[in-house]
């Protein structure tokens, strides 16, 4: 991995439907660059190559009367076998790493832009965090988590729990996480704490992460 960074890369994690997305859309605000690796896995999907390996792995019927892969359907596949999920990431994540190190090596030498947002599902499960010179985890309390996941149709509460053992536990996140956003609110205080938690790194930019680091809350009181 390529440390010679001139501007910091931010990683942002937490649990599922905490407002990662939301949160990287806060920094964009602030000049930052956002690689949303969902996208990244989108683009690839469309790739003969790739696409022809996941049918492989989970059988023809996740084709879609377009022609595309069937996203939903095989997500609730995989986050209901560990080792679907295994398999999945074996494929997806070698070259969804390599665009993010791509777009990383290009955005470091773009003078508009302040710092790097790594918006990437799984970051900590691959080891990215290492990638990363900040790792912000995003406090959300479960029931307003599930409301979003419900809002947007994507999963009950049954799965959203099947879904988070296959991941590092929020605790454990949290723990690893230099910077604490409580997103439990309105998107203003969310703002706010965006706002004094990006002027710090800033300021104390260039600094490198040694491993697993405490966690400070910078943002409103919980």
């Amino acid at each position: 991995m390529n440390r010679q960074d001139t501007k910091p890369v931010i990683g942002i994690i937490g649990g599922m439907c905490a407002g990662k997305t939301t949160v990287a859309g806060q920094f964009a605000k602030l000049g930052c660059a956002v690689i949303d690796a969902d996208e990244i896995v989108h683009q690839l999907l469309e790739e003969k190559n790739i696409r022809a390996k996941v049918v492989r792995l989970f059988g023809k019927d996740v084709i879609d009367e377009k022609g595309r892969i069937n996203r939903p359907d095989i997500a609730n596949r995989v986050f209901g076998d560990a080792n679907k999920l295994k398999a999945l990431t074996g494929i997806l994540y070698p070259p969804v790493l390599a665009r993010v190190e791509e777009l990383i090596t290009r955005l470091q030498g773009q003078p508009k832009v302040k710092a790097i947002i790594l918006d990437m599902p799984l970051l900590l499960e691959i080891g990215w965090e290492k990638r990363c010179d900040y790792v912000i985890f995003i406090d959300c309390k479960p029931l307003i988590r599930l409301e979003r996941a419900k809002k947007m149709g994507v999963f009950d509460a049954d799965q959203l729990k099947i879904r988070e053992n296959l991941q590092i536990s929020l605790d454990k996140k949290k723990l690893i996480a230099d910077n604490i956003v409580d997103n439990n609110s309105d998107l203003s205080g969310l703002s706010k704490q965006i706002a004094s938690i990006f002027s710090s790194i800033m300021g104390n930019f260039p600094r490198r992460r040694q491993g697993q680091g405490q966690a400070v809350n910078m943002g409103a009181e919980p």
